[in-house]
């Protein structure tokens, strides 16, 4: 007969990575981040915890959007009154904000709830080449075209 085991949240070692966006498709590689943020790739993972690790994503100003997407995909916002809805291109937040939009990509694939709000904590997003968290010593990871992460 097999236990399962259960690994308990002080057991956890995170890890730091840092991932270069550059030239990489938007969504193919908040995919890649949000397993990271997760913890999909560990062998300890469970569902019900946070067994992720901290990612830094450099040159999110480079991503790159497939298609007709700089002109017809929007994000929406209603502040809740009447006339409150804001609908902004994704071509206005790249060039305002380049690491909301891939921000929100991440956010999105990650559970709706206490512990997926735990897991974005640990995503670290800048706009140019260089970050400020080197005291934290991150390796670099990469994604080849299957998505397997190589470190």
């Amino acid at each position: 007969m097999r236990q399962t085991t259960i690994t308990k949240p002080a057991n956890v070692k995170r890890q730091w990575y840092v991932v270069d966006a550059e030239g990489q498709t938007l969504g193919r590689l908040a995919t890649e981040v949000a397993k990271v943020l997760r913890g999909k790739h560990k062998p300890i993972y469970q569902p019900d915890m946070d067994a992720g690790d901290y990612v830094i994503v450099v040159n999110a100003d480079k991503v790159v959007l497939t298609g007709k997407k700089l002109d017809q995909k929007t994000y929406f916002s209603h502040s809740g009154y009447m006339g409150g809805q804001k609908i902004t291109p994704i071509r206005t937040l790249m060039a305002k904000k380049p690491t909301e939009v891939f921000s929100r990509a991440v956010k999105g694939m990650l559970p709706k709830n206490v512990l997926g709000r735990s897991m974005f904590k640990k995503l670290h997003v800048y706009a140019g080449p260089e970050h400020k968290n080197h005291a934290q010593q991150p390796i670099e990871l990469k994604f080849d075209k299957k998505g397997i992460a190589k470190k």
